[in-house]
């Protein structure tokens, strides 16, 4: 009886939640398409809103741990769910996401994140995707921010592995940015599929910066170990032990 309530109740607060994001996306158009700026506060208006439903709702507190980056930086992040996107975009001062060029087409959030300057990139077509994301970032830069992309490509559920994809480390070796780890717990709480969510304490660490210069090969084994070790550790101080087999 208890996990059919909090189901009801998980799915009152999805559906709240995109209805939100329909009004607050309609009534900050105008300003959006003026300015980015409009963009931004709609954005970090909506993620104040999720992040109170979700506290008195659903019992999910997020937090933020670690020291958050200020000039133009790329984020590696680990990736389980919407809310962890929702995290980094309301602490950063100027994100910009690289994401799946069909997103680019939804109502309101494709919008809004062509105001913002996040990155499309195409599925399935590995080398052509990343010379195109090379160019679109390179267009970008004009309006310096923390580039954010995540190296698996997807959402990725708690204790699942998938391998770490290059893009990450060619924008490192390209730009000669600095790179910026971060882990999460989110899906715990959050997942990535269904409606049904969980108490608890939905944490985004921001780890140790990796400067420019780091071969690639060791820049790519660093980014994963330093992001599923952390990772793990906070899973496990929420409870859930990783099972690295699966």
């Amino acid at each position: 009886m208890r996990g059919a309530v909090r189901w009801v109740v998980s799915l009152i607060f999805t559906v709240q939640m995109y209805l939100v994001m329909l009004i607050l996306g309609i009534v900050f158009a105008p300003w959006a398409i003026v300015s980015p700026e409009g963009a931004r506060k709609a954005c970090n208006l909506y993620c104040h809103w999720v992040f109170w439903t979700a506290r008195w709702m659903v019992g999910i507190r997020t937090e933020l741990r670690g020291p958050v980056p200020q000039g133009e930086v790329l984020i590696a992040a680990k990736h389980q769910s919407f809310l962890d996107i929702l995290i980094l975009f309301e602490a950063l001062p100027r994100p910009k996401f690289i994401m799946k060029r069909e997103l680019m087409w939804t109502p309101v959030i494709g919008v809004y994140a062509k105001r913002l300057g996040c990155v499309p990139v195409d599925r399935g077509k590995r080398g052509a995707a990343i010379a195109r994301m090379i160019e679109d970032v390179a267009h970008g830069r004009a309006d310096p921010g923390q580039l954010v992309i995540y190296p698996q490509g997807t959402r990725v559920a708690p204790g699942k592995h998938v391998r770490y994809k290059s893009g990450a480390a060619v924008l490192y070796t390209q730009f000669a940015h600095s790179c910026v780890p971060t882990a999460t717990n989110v899906g715990l709480f959050w997942p990535r599929k269904g409606i049904m969510k969980h108490p608890g304490t939905a944490v985004v660490e921001i780890l140790e910066t990796i400067p420019p210069g780091v071969e690639t090969a060791a820049f790519m084994t660093r980014l994963e170990t330093e992001i599923e070790t952390a990772s793990d550790a906070l899973m496990a101080e929420a409870g859930f032990a990783p099972d690295r087999a699966a």
